[in-house]
């Protein structure tokens, strides 16, 4: 069988044995119901575990609203208006209002950013401003011993709000939920004793029982206190194809329901090969935004196995402390025994990907040079054709093969134990 796949602005065509395939995983295909201002609004009108925005609220409360920052595409300025809406109507004060860019660990915005993200409504209406990882309150420890230290303006408010986006998150199991409160706006010291988990291996996308990342989250999110969430799913392009309104859990965990529908993919047992690509640019830029497919192509792969990771990362490794961090690495077990006392952003996609390292084995097609592939311990090839042949020749010619053409958006799911 001939597949193509894509890497950068071109594709290249591979030819795999039919004997061989066991699956090619496609996300599933979702119809819209409505527009965006309908299905927030309808969300609102329909939340989950919860009354009403405008019965919780009460003249008088301070509100903090907690909302992702730039590096998410959380669309903060389409579901504030509503959101807006709804308090007014329940008579709180615009003064008494303050939106929260949850930074975690990230850079400050200008005004100029936090313009665009809040919306011009919003941003002219009501407060709007950063966290601060220097000025929290501690309100208590999980039982993980992660101190739960709270941005002061959302630990004294009366009432908290989170919104977010709900995607697959390779360490926290989805994104969106208490993630505004822990890491959103957390400490650095909570950031570190929460993300250091991240090498646990229940911690892992699409996960959340017994996931300690995600346990420890609500956990710390829950210390603190949530009164309701607003958190949306969005299309390859962004836009909102369902919100989901109400309780920190109850409402996530619809939205992480949803999610699974289109993008969940059960397999009957791991491949001997994965072959899976970014689908192009623009997602395959650099090795720092390729990581997400191949963070979840290793749910499809077996213990010794090989995944053949397709990207062009034509602007190389992408991030400075991700590359930094892995070419200052000896071995990949480095990385791992590095991230556990020392979480930082860029370092930990590099500890994300020796952890892949562990099981796998992985060949890199690319058009990086073949001398640094080397360094950041992978096969380097151009060609896909040339990384299968040799991956079959390794493992043998009778090796079951899986393809992912678009793995980023897809979640393999072994339906068994078998491996």
């Amino acid at each position: 069988m001939e597949i193509t796949l894509g890497i950068g602005n071109r594709v290249q065509t591979v030819n795999i044995p039919d004997e061989n395939i066991t699956d090619i995983l496609l996300p599933n295909k979702i119809s819209l119901e409505q527009n965006e201002e309908e299905e927030i609004k309808n969300a609102l009108a329909n939340p989950i575990g919860t009354p009403l925005l405008r019965e919780i609220v009460k003249p008088g409360q301070k509100i903090a609203i907690i909302t992702s920052d730039i590096t998410r595409p959380m669309p903060t300025s389409k579901v504030m208006p509503a959101i807006l809406d709804e308090l007014y109507e329940a008579g709180v004060w615009k003064e008494d209002i303050t939106l929260v860019f949850a930074l975690g660990s990230h850079r400050k915005h200008s005004e100029e950013e936090k313009r665009k993200l809040a919306g011009e409504r919003a941003y002219s209406e009501i407060t709007c401003i950063d966290s601060d990882q220097n000025d929290c309150i501690h309100m208590g420890v999980t039982s993980r011993g992660t101190p739960v230290d709270i941005f002061a303006p959302v630990a004294k408010a009366d009432i908290r709000i989170c919104l977010g986006n709900i995607e697959y998150h390779y360490f926290a199991g989805y994104s969106g939920g208490g993630k505004a409160i822990m890491p959103g706006v957390s400490s650095r010291a909570a950031i570190q004793s929460n993300h250091s988990m991240m090498v646990k291996d229940e911690a892992c996308a699409g996960r959340l029982d017994n996931n300690p990342v995600r346990e420890d989250i609500e956990e710390a999110a829950s210390i603190c206190g949530v009164d309701f969430i607003l958190n949306v799913v969005l299309s390859e392009h962004k836009k909102i194809i369902r919100a989901f309104a109400g309780d920190m859990i109850k409402a996530h965990r619809a939205g992480c329901k949803f999610i699974d529908e289109i993008y969940l993919k059960k397999i009957s047992s791991c491949a001997d090969i994965v072959l899976v690509s970014q689908g192009g640019a623009p997602k395959d830029l650099n090795l720092y935004q390729t990581q997400k497919a191949l963070d979840n192509a290793k749910h499809a792969v077996r213990k010794g196995g090989i995944i053949i990771l397709v990207g062009s990362c034509k602007e190389g490794l992408g991030e400075q402390t991700f590359e930094e961090w892995i070419l200052g690495a000896e071995k990949p077990e480095h990385l791992i025994n590095r991230i556990k006392t020392e979480f930082k952003l860029g370092g930990h996609k590099a500890a994300a990907i020796a952890m892949v390292l562990k099981n796998a084995d992985i060949y890199l097609v690319s058009d990086m040079d073949p001398s640094l592939v080397k360094k950041i311990f992978m096969e380097p090839f151009s060609s896909i054709q040339d990384a299968l042949d040799t991956a079959i020749r390794k493992l043998g010619k009778d090796s079951k093969i899986l393809v992912m053409p678009y793995g980023g958006s897809t979640l393999p799911q072994v339906s068994n134990n078998n491996e």
